[in-house]
């Protein structure tokens, strides 16, 4: 008897958990109709489908839960365990769990198409006032090109100012190299004999040159005898 009895626990838990899994993976196909940008403006099969799906699969894990409890009963007097009470618990605060979130998926799907149908319905008024009265769809017009303008001229001032802003700012990088020119030469000229070696410098570069001139000059003038 109670190895019968524990077949049956094994076996109806396996389903049980097994139903989990199956609700998980409905629930994941099934938010994404909440998460839609423009849903339709009714259910479509496949939401009408999966819907029902969980609804039964919910009401077959209530029936296992109850198989389970009547299993763990009978139970009671001979081999029941701390750990099948908690297992049968747990199968239930899921199946509680998992209900809220169908309510949930349930009631953010409705509120995503009745808001979608809302816009829907708020544009068909705006557009059928529109064409019933040309003058002032003509006015509505002029006055979303002008917004349009603004914009145009808001943004075309941030990039004047930037572009302010920039010259500005080299306008002080030029004053600020200038006062370190200054100062370096003011420098330079407190030195004794700065200058002279300044210029003495300034000799040994020119002549340096001039006698290196001198050289690939004759090395050309020699490649050209030689050839």
């Amino acid at each position: 008897m109670a190895t019968s009895t524990g077949t049956g626990w094994a076996q109806l838990r396996q389903q049980a958990r097994s139903l989990e899994t199956q609700t998980e993976n409905l629930f994941h196909s099934y938010s994404q109709f909440a998460s839609m940008a423009k849903p339709p403006q009714n259910p479509s099969e496949d939401e009408v489908r999966i819907e029902s799906q969980l609804k039964d699969i919910l009401e077959r894990r209530d029936s296992l839960i109850a198989q389970l409890s009547r299993l763990l009963d009978s139970e009671a007097t001979l081999t029941a365990s701390a750990l099948k009470q908690n297992n049968l618990a747990r199968h239930r605060e899921i199946l509680q769990d998992h209900r809220r979130e169908l309510q949930r998926l349930t009631s953010a799907i409705a509120e995503t198409r009745d808001r979608a149908n809302l816009l829907s319905n708020v544009r068909s008024d705006i557009s059928a006032y529109r064409a019933s009265n040309p003058d002032t769809a003509e006015a509505d017009y002029m006055l979303e090109e002008r917004g349009r303008i603004d914009e145009s001229h808001s943004m075309m001032d941030g990039v004047l100012s930037q572009a302010y802003a920039i010259n500005e700012n080299f306008g002080l990088q030029r004053e600020n190299l200038a006062s370190i020119n200054r100062r370096i030469v003011s420098a330079a000229g407190s030195v004794p004999g700065m200058n002279a070696l300044i210029g003495k410098i300034g000799t040994k570069r020119r002549r340096d040159a001039i006698i290196l001139g001198a050289f690939i000059g004759f090395c050309f003038l020699m490649l050209l005898f030689f050839r």
